[in-house]
């Protein structure tokens, strides 16, 4: 892993908004104050429930009268093809040809969630169409699976509604709708209850101690302990261990970088009637350094996070327009 300091002199600033977005870095904005809450359990329930086991086991608990199906049965459609549909999602599933379950955590309330499940539900289906070669255009019917969508609460907010309705966004009436069904940890020690204790024991131990090395320790000695998700972190410790460490220090980074930001632009407030050629040299040179910065974090992220080339540019949020020049640069 790359040393906080040399993340943080490489960092560009759309690398920030990037991890803000998908790693639930939700920024809100009072009187002069901006706070910022972090999490990174968000990309540890994607690294779960991307394994084949885990999978079946979140079906099951969705669906606990299923007993006879295999993990053969769940295959993952996580939308990760970013060059072509432009999107991702954290964990997509077709239960043999009858089912797709998509399903997002969220650890941070937003009612937008019934919008952007239509989007990644669209984006499957036009995967699975093209991928069978399905005629959309003739006149016989063509059969898909049958969709449900959910998303994986685990906040603090009490008034957050068991379900949400994309007509609520309507502007006025309509008859077409998306409904997304709002899970919480409900004490029946199922996958998702599980998932959601090693939230809350995760903050708890973030407050504790901070977004450290220490925090990170503790919630897997207390999750194995109290049996919450404990096979898979007692055999998988050291991988979980990494992806929250990695990004806790991307946090770090993203709090100092913006500080040198502000720093930078203050001096040059001070020196603006001779800035100007030595601003171009910064410019170009900060330019080389954003460029081998993001390439160094999408390598980060492929082998640490086991992301596709694609999805850890999308996490970055390199632009369409450079991401064929990324891909080029990792061949070589």
């Amino acid at each position: 892993m790359q040393s906080l300091e040399n993340l943080m002199s490489t960092r560009p600033s759309f690398f920030r908004l990037a991890i803000r977005q998908k790693c639930g870095i939700i920024e809100t904005r009072g009187e002069g104050m901006s706070e910022m809450r972090y999490t990174v359990k968000d990309s540890v329930f994607t690294y779960v429930f991307k394994q084949p086991e885990y999978a079946r086991k979140l079906y099951l608990a969705l669906h606990p009268e299923d007993t006879a199906v295999t993990e053969a049965d769940c295959k993952l459609v996580t939308l990760e093809n970013v060059l072509t549909t432009g999107m991702y999602n954290d964990v997509g599933l077709q239960v043999r040809d009858t089912l797709i379950l998509l399903v997002e955590a969220q650890s941070v309330f937003s009612v937008n969630i019934a919008l952007r499940m239509l989007l990644y539900l669209a984006a499957t289906y036009k995967e699975y169409t093209e991928e069978r070669k399905l005629n959309l255009y003739g006149t016989a019917p063509v059969t898909i699976p049958r969709p449900e969508l959910y998303v994986v609460y685990t906040g603090d907010r009490p008034d957050v509604p068991d379900e949400l309705r994309l007509s609520e966004l309507y502007k006025g009436s309509g008859a077409a709708d998306v409904e997304v069904k709002v899970l919480r940890g409900n004490g029946t020690g199922d996958i998702v209850d599980q998932y959601v204790r090693f939230c809350k024991i995760s903050d708890e131990e973030r407050k504790k101690h901070g977004r450290s090395r220490k925090a990170v320790e503790e919630t897997m000695r207390r999750c194995i302990e109290e049996n919450v998700l404990a096979p898979f972190l007692a055999t998988r410790q050291k991988e979980v261990a990494e992806i929250m460490v990695t990004l806790f220090d991307q946090e770090k980074i993203m709090e100092i970088h913006d500080y040198h930001v502000a720093e930078d632009a203050r001096k040059d407030g001070l020196q603006k009637g001779r800035a100007e050629g030595r601003a171009e040299g910064r410019a170009e040179g900060r330019a080389e350094g954003m460029t081998e910065g993001t390439l160094q974090s999408i390598q980060n992220l492929i082998k640490n996070m086991g992301f596709s080339v694609e999805r850890a540019m999308a996490v970055l949020g390199v632009s369409e327009a450079d991401q064929p020049k990324y891909a080029e640069m990792l061949k070589q």
